[in-house]
Parts: C-alpha cells; sequence; structure tokens
C-alpha cells in the first residue's frame, strides 16, 4: 500500500471553498450514551481546530435558520486535496448517520473580469478630472489606486472572513439561451457597463454587508456562489431587493435557493442544535 500524499492542488490563484449543510439524525444521536455523546462533540471541536490551524484554509460555523439544514460549514482552502479530505472527516466526525448532506457547493475564490484597469482608471482621471497625465497629482492618484486594488485583490482571492453574525448563501448564473436576456450573447464592452452600475449599487452597502463571490463554473451546478455576511438581518433583504432592480439582475441573472446561518462558535452550536 501506497502511503505517501498527494503533491498538493494549489491553483494558480485563489482558493478553493466548499459550503456544506447538513441535517442532524436526532434519532441516531439519541442511542448514544453520554461519554459517547461528548467524544463526538470532542473530535468535531477538535477537526475545526485542526483546519484553523492548518495555513492557508479557514472554516466557519454556523448554526442554520429554518429545516432546511440544522448545522452549516463554510470551508476555504488552497489545496484541493485538504479541502476533500477535511470535507469528509467534517461529515463524519460526529460518527456515521449522524450528519446527513442537504445541500453543498463548490467554487473558487477568483477576481473580476470586469475590474477596471490601471490605464482604465488613468484616462478617466484625464477625461473626468480633467488632472494631466504625467502631473504629480495624476501619479499620486494612481499610487492610491494601486494599493486599493491590491488589497482588493487580496481581500478577494485569499479573504480573511470575519465573524459577522449573520450569513446568506446563495448560488446564481446568468441567463442564455433567452431571446434578449442571454448574457452571453453580449459584447464585452456591454458586459462591463452593466457590472459596473450593479457594483455601484453594491458599494452602498459597505460596513454593512460583507459580500464575497466565488466561481464555480465547471466546479458545480451554478456558475457563482454568493455568501454575505451582515450585523443585521434586514441588510440581508435589502441588499438583494435593491440588487434585483439593477439590469444585471433584472434581466440576466437566475438564483437557487437560500440558506440563512448564524455564525457561533461551536459549543453554542451544539447547544442550539440539541446536541
Amino acid at each position: 500500500m501506497n502511503d505517501t500524499l498527494p503533491d498538493a492542488l494549489v491553483p494558480a490563484e485563489g482558493w478553493h471553498v466548499l459550503h456544506l449543510f447538513y441535517k442532524i439524525e436526532h434519532g441516531a444521536w439519541a442511542l448514544l450514551d453520554r461519554s459517547e455523546q461528548i467524544a463526538a462533540k470532542t473530535r468535531l471541536s477538535e477537526l475545526i481546530a485542526e483546519i484553523r490551524a492548518t495555513e492557508a484554509a479557514q472554516v466557519l460555523t454556523f448554526a442554520m435558520v429554518s429545516p432546511k439544514a440544522d448545522l452549516g460549514f463554510m470551508l476555504l482552502a488552497a489545496d484541493l486535496h485538504k479541502a476533500n479530505a477535511f470535507e469528509k472527516r467534517l461529515s463524519l466526525a460526529l460518527g456515521p448517520d449522524m450528519l446527513v448532506p442537504t445541500y453543498s457547493f463548490l467554487s473558487m475564490t477568483e477576481r473580476s473580469e470586469y475590474t477596471t484597469s490601471e490605464a482604465e482608471y488613468g484616462e478617466s482621471l484625464v477625461a473626468e478630472d480633467s488632472i494631466a497625465a504625467g502631473t504629480p497629482e495624476h501619479e499620486e492618484k494612481l499610487t492610491a489606486f494601486r494599493q486599493r486594488m491590491a488589497k482588493y485583490m487580496k481581500d478577494r482571492l485569499y479573504p480573511v472572513l470575519p465573524p459577522w453574525p449573520v450569513m446568506c448563501f446563495y448560488p446564481m448564473s446568468k441567463r442564455r439561451g433567452t431571446a434578449g436576456q442571454n448574457w452571453y450573447a453580449l459584447s464585452f464592452e456591454e458586459r462591463k457597463k452593466l457590472m459596473a452600475g450593479h457594483a455601484k449599487i453594491g458599494r452602498t452597502w459597505h460596513g454593512k454587508i460583507l459580500q464575497l463571490i466565488t466561481g464555480s463554473t465547471g466546479l458545480d451546478d451554478w456558475e457563482w456562489g454568493v455568501t454575505l455576511l451582515a450585523h443585521d438581518p434586514i441588510n440581508l433583504k435589502g441588499i438583494v431587493y435593491e440588487m434585483r432592480f439593477d439590469e444585471v439582475s433584472a434581466q440576466y441573472a437566475e438564483f437557487g435557493e437560500f440558506f440563512i446561518g448564524l455564525q457561533l462558535p461551536l459549543d453554542e452550536i451544539f447547544r442550539r442544535v440539541q446536541l
């Protein structure tokens, strides 16, 4: 038997992201004696600690709201082998048949193809702000732009997600094959213009919503996964409602099922789900 670990599968950029939602089989759990239940919860707690101690890996834990699921994890990892191994262990950490998957989604962090380039920003300074190229003011603004974009790319490709209490996740795709509503029949310039307006709305929710969009084309049944973190649930309603009036969503977006979770420490989640 070959015990050699496989070579790491780390993409050229970005991390793998797994959203994992489970129901708890309380009937099977009730058959365990108290010591077995404690051992099971300890295994899961130690696994969560192990993932969080692993370089280039994160895991968020959720008590899920509504009977769609009881327990949720958002797992991020650079190495697909590690993501896969952690996912299998999470599913079995409480014991066989204790966690029943209700939904999962695989995606990757990615940069947007519609991001403003440095050249485009420089041209806008000349055309819109009347700041001549090559002047000290123009160079100063370009330097600030580079710094902003470096942080933006790092946050998008290698995010460190905060413990904001409310999470919303949903998958989405852009429409295709519908007369007049085929996103992929539009030119790049048209798509970029529409996405600029879409992003402008999103920026008005800065500080209230933290949004991570991950790509899943070729990886799962939808094209993107959207994770929203918030302090107030009303802001989740607000941003999704407002975005639906934007042309990108109104004309070209299809949405999957929505999942809401409360980000909590694992010991509180155990109490919440009555383990």
